[in-house]
């Protein structure tokens, strides 16, 4: 679990530091991510060590509803997937950049890769305001400068080095998730 917490919140703080537009999604991440240390330093903290041993405490003591919002709103196992669908999100848009052209316009990628990972899980209003957001991006040489890597292809290469971390943590979630039967939690 810990190496789940850890991926997210460099990912997510990485997004604080593009600024307003990001800064929505950073502070609900990091609020969710709390959510989860939380239950990880409480007194069932044992069952929190593991996303493993996270779903199988939760489901065992019925503590994910399955069907509808009803008493366990935060559980953990709702909580990380809605973090999870976000790293998705987040997955798909640096890879367009890693392999985008200096000209390429990262509204189109942010959203193109909002509307692949997130979008069917908002409702219309969500999707409308995060897609006006989207326009105010900055070009890639901003985004590669905030990086603060070195020259665009030091940061493509970053990239390149970090994004099958990223793609490893999501695919050990999405498989045991999957497995479960919660990858459409309400």
């Amino acid at each position: 679990m810990f190496h789940c917490i850890f991926t997210l919140l460099l990912s997510f703080r990485f997004l604080n530091s593009l600024g307003s537009v990001f800064g929505f999604i950073s502070k609900d991440a990091v609020n969710k991510i709390q959510i989860l240390v939380n239950y990880l330093n409480g007194e069932n903290g044992s069952q929190y060590v593991t996303v493993q041993s996270m779903v199988k405490y939760e489901l065992e003591n019925e503590l994910v509803d399955i069907t509808k919002r009803g008493s366990h709103p935060e559980s953990g196992c709702r909580t990380l997937l809605r973090l999870h669908r976000a790293l998705r999100w987040l997955e798909l848009f640096l890879e367009r950049l890693r392999t985008s052209t200096e000209d390429s316009k990262t509204s189109v990628m942010c959203a193109e890769a909002y509307n692949e990972a997130l979008a069917q899980h908002h409702p219309w209003m969500i999707r409308k305001a995060a897609n006006m957001a989207f326009y105010m991006l900055p070009g890639r040489p901003a985004f590669f400068e905030v990086m603060n890597v070195g020259p665009p292809e030091q940061v493509v290469a970053m990239l390149g080095e970090a994004l099958p971390l990223i793609s490893e943590v999501y695919q050990i979630t999405e498989t045991l998730y999957a497995q479960h039967n919660l990858l459409d939690l309400p």
